[in-house]
């Protein structure tokens, strides 16, 4: 299931692509990042989020990782991500312990999860060189 945004132009807002598996979860984070002025497309299936990918550039690709399990997928799509474009910007979304588990991602946004909190992490993470 995917949820677009249309393609921004130049002068639009940051893109994310946000894959998460938690569908009670996905579309309550994309709403709080579309809110904060953010174009989103979202995803629950990991070959969709590939393709979608593929199809357009986006400033901040968000993968959730669902506990210490999910980290050996969130690094294979981490790593596919990045085969196909070296310079994309990825941040795991995940609890503090998953965060020691991996060293793919640019950077981690924890998810003690507090709305401001988590949009205050992304643009952090949008804002560094």
């Amino acid at each position: 299931m995917t949820d677009s945004a249309p393609i921004p132009s130049p002068s639009d807002p940051k893109a994310i692509l946000h894959i998460c598996k938690r569908e009670m979860l996905r579309p309550l984070r994309d709403q709080i990042l579309r809110i904060s002025g953010y174009q989103v497309d979202s995803t629950c299936i990991v070959a969709e989020a590939l393709t979608l990918f593929s199809a357009r550039p986006y400033d901040l690709v968000l993968i959730d990782v669902e506990g210490e399990k999910g980290v050996a997928e969130a690094e294979h799509l981490c790593s596919e991500v990045r085969t196909r474009h070296p310079g994309q910007l990825v941040a795991f979304v995940c609890n503090w312990r998953v965060a020691f588990l991996t060293d793919c991602p640019d950077d981690i946004l924890r998810t003690e999860f507090d709305p401001a909190s988590f949009v205050a992490g992304v643009k952090e993470i949008l804002a560094k060189p």
